[in-house]
């Protein structure tokens, strides 16, 4: 009968609990000041801005200590997952591009800022009952360990010896200085869970106001939602888009190929000399509608792009564009995503179609580059301005095509130019 192996409980390298310990300690020790200040500026913006609302500066005013708690809670988050090691749940701000009277109003009804603010609050004293406990427990324990060192020049009354001699009459210089060093070995050996238990209460404290799983997850959800729809919306008016060009280009031409061949037909019995130049026409025809279908598949899924990579690509469709293009691709050398490969082509391609068709431009220079998360895509052109996604010019597709991957992107175009069009195509995920 053969023993089954069992394997050991992972075991704590004290160098580990030495730097858990150093964390927990330097987190509990500077919360009392970041406490303090933390806590002065959410009582003065409160009561001010409470104060205040009856003449116009109350909103302002809870709007930059709402602000102000978004920057603590921020300081807080960073100090409780450095001294746990461990990344704290979500939580989320709803995003918006208000400005003015609704933009303030919109900071006001933010819930996690209110949370945050709250958190600045209630986290006071405990913090600073925590500091106290560490404190004691910690330099506490170790002052009293050493207490033979730094105890006897201390005045005492006539006849007495210390604690013991005030509280049981033990009049013994010898058994004070043995009291006081148990106590600061009792300290020290319990330090350990005592910090451990008072990071913890701190801790959770700053978890159950400063994250918002809920709202994160459902944030997510929307923003997952929405990705699905600008995903629908991008291949609808794509292939509206290639509808039209394909109706536009090769289908005329190929029937008028249609047309050319029946007339061909017609004539080769009775004269067929008449009939050489539409054949040498029909064979033109066929070349330019050969050329239109390439030029539509390079738009949808270049070859080069899945052959050579997404730099040979880029520097295809720049040799392309009527306009001179500048093009600098930054990028490590190796593959991403097929979908952002592709998002980054669409996002090029159409910014330098848009450029040629409608910006009477000189000259434009697309900058791609790689950062850890993302890909960057710049294209800017020293045209007449006036590009936006709302307006077509090609450009009323990328913001769906760029929603359905999390990316973002952003226009600026003021009249008269010049045009700057920055995408970003995030990496994670894909």
């Amino acid at each position: 009968m053969s023993e089954a192996s069992v394997a050991a409980p992972p075991t704590t390298r004290p160098s580990q609990t030495s730097g858990r310990f150093g964390r927990e300690l330097a987190y509990l020790l500077s919360g009392a000041p970041v406490g303090a200040v933390a806590f002065a500026v959410a009582i003065a913006g409160i009561a001010a801005g409470a104060s205040t609302l009856v003449i116009g500066l109350g909103i302002p005013l809870l709007v930059g200590t709402l602000a102000a708690a978004r920057a603590f809670a921020r300081l807080e988050r960073g100090q409780v997952e450095r001294a746990t090691g461990r990344p704290l749940p979500p939580h989320h701000y709803r995003h918006t591009e208000e400005t003015g009277i609704a933009g303030l109003l919109r900071a006001v009804r933010e819930p996690q800022s209110w949370r945050d603010l709250i958190h600045m609050v209630v986290a006071f004293p405990v913090r600073v009952t925590t500091f106290c406990l560490a404190i004691t427990w910690t330099l506490g324990g170790v002052a009293e360990l050493l207490y033979a060192l730094w105890s006897w020049p201390i005045p005492r009354d006539p006849g007495k010896t210390g604690v013991l001699d005030l509280a049981f009459g033990i009049s013994s210089r010898a058994a004070d200085i043995a009291f006081n060093m148990g106590i600061g070995v009792v300290l020290l050996a319990t330090a350990v869970p005592v910090v451990r238990g008072l990071a913890a209460l701190q801790t959770s404290l700053a978890r159950a106001l400063l994250t918002n799983q809920t709202a994160a997850l459902q944030a997510r959800t929307a923003q997952l939602a929405a990705g699905r729809r600008s995903a629908v919306a991008a291949e609808a008016h794509t292939l509206r888009r290639l509808e039209r060009d394909l109706h536009d280009g090769p289908q005329q031409r190929l029937v008028r190929l249609n047309m050319d061949l029946e007339t061909v037909a017609r004539r080769l019995d009775d004269d067929p000399e008449r009939a050489r130049p539409l054949v040498e026409d029909m064979i033109e025809q066929s070349r330019e509608a050969l050329s239109e279908v390439r030029a539509l598949s390079r738009g949808i899924a270049p070859p080069i792009l899945a052959d050579r990579g997404l730099a040979a690509a880029l520097s295809a469709a720049a040799g392309r564009c009527p306009v001179p293009v500048s093009l600098e691709v930054d990028l490590p050398g190796r593959r991403y995503a097929a979908i952002v490969e592709n998002t980054v082509y669409y996002v090029v391609t159409e910014a330098l179609a848009n450029i040629a068709k409608h910006a009477q431009a000189t000259r434009c220079a697309v900058v791609v580059t790689s950062s850890q998360a993302a890909l960057h895509v710049r294209v800017d052109d020293d045209g007449r301005g006036g590009a936006h996604p709302g307006k077509g010019h090609g450009l009323v597709g990328l913001a769906d095509r760029l929603a359905a991957v999390e990316g973002t992107l952003d226009i600026t175009s003021p009249s008269g130019g010049p045009t700057v069009l920055t995408a970003v195509v995030p990496l994670a995920g894909h």
